[in-house]
């Protein structure tokens, strides 16, 4: 199983994965140190969680599945039956949504893989192919997550400039939606990814996005990694921005998303639909339906 990287190889990793072997990007650290913690079972994926060093919903589910299939994988002495399999998984499971219990990303993975469990159990009379099924689910998971942000990016990028006839384009975003918050590439940071490959973005601009700072953090840290030409704003700058015509497009990530379209996001994030609302600058929210569906991508035109 190749790590998240596999099909770019420059491609910033959060999540290095082989089965068997798992280190997450330290982001307590960022920006001044890049280092890897070793994960070796479910309790260091569950303080990794906990402890920040792994963040973003969709980061923080395959971080869970994924701590839980290096422990599943280096499990030699297991000689329960299938109900045991089973049921050592689940507590495990559980075990890891506690340490994000609002994360709706990882409760829904949790979810997801616990199905999968049961119907392996169904169709199989040992605990190995119960765990099999568990290591294959995750794998896939951590799979699905870049091809569906990579989704994400190509038709966010499209279809943003399809609502402009400019050649070059300056984008703004808020908070942090790339590598460091998934699987890898990133949902809205991914628009700005493929905006960027496509040859028609000509700055992006990043909030701080205070209280914790993501955006000068994170993303700027992500945007210098890709060496995109950037510029650091303060969250109170925005405003500015637009009101000087340097702002063509506002692309934000969600937190949860209402079945009416209606958004939630990072703090902040409101001010900056209102300033886009009251600028005329089209105002973007990149997201994925689910983890085995394809991708979603709203365009907010009424901020409420």
């Amino acid at each position: 199983m190749a790590s998240s990287d596999s099909n770019a190889t420059n491609m910033l990793q959060t999540i290095r994965y082989n089965r068997g072997s798992l280190q997450l990007l330290d982001q307590t650290k960022l920006p001044l140190e890049s280092v890897y913690l070793e994960i070796r079972d479910s309790n260091d994926g569950w303080n990794a969680i906990r402890d920040m060093v792994v963040r973003g919903a969709p980061a923080i589910a395959i971080a869970a599945a994924l701590s839980l299939a290096v422990e599943v994988s280096n499990l030699d002495d297991f000689n329960g039956s299938t109900d045991d399999a089973v049921y050592f998984l689940q507590k495990k499971l559980d075990y890891l949504v506690s340490s994000r219990p609002t994360a709706v990303n990882l409760s829904d993975a949790a979810t997801k893989l616990k199905e999968i469990i049961s119907k392996a159990a169904a169709t199989t009379s040992e605990a190995r192919g119960v765990f099999q099924a568990y290591l294959e689910a995750a794998e896939i998971m951590l799979e699905d997550d870049v091809a569906s942000n990579r989704a994400i990016g190509t038709y966010g990028a499209s279809f943003i400039q399809n609502q402009t006839e400019k050649l070059k384009l300056s984008v703004l975003t808020h908070c942090n939606t790339g590598s460091l918050a998934t699987a890898g590439y990133g949902t809205a940071l991914g628009v700005i990814r493929a905006l960027y490959s496509g040859g028609v973005l000509e700055r992006a601009y990043c909030t701080e996005t205070r209280p914790f700072n993501q955006g000068s953090r994170l993303t700027a840290y992500e945007l210098v990694h890709d060496k995109i030409p950037a510029t650091l704003i303060a969250d109170s700058a925005a405003a500015a921005l637009m009101q000087a015509g340097r702002v063509d497009a506002v692309v934000v990530g969600a937190d949860r998303v209402a079945s009416n379209g209606d958004t939630a996001n990072k703090i902040g994030t409101y001010s900056v639909a209102l300033c886009a609302k009251f600028h005329n600058v089209p105002f973007f929210c990149g997201c994925p339906l689910d983890f085995h569906r394809p991708i979603t991508f709203f365009w907010t035109t009424n901020c409420h």
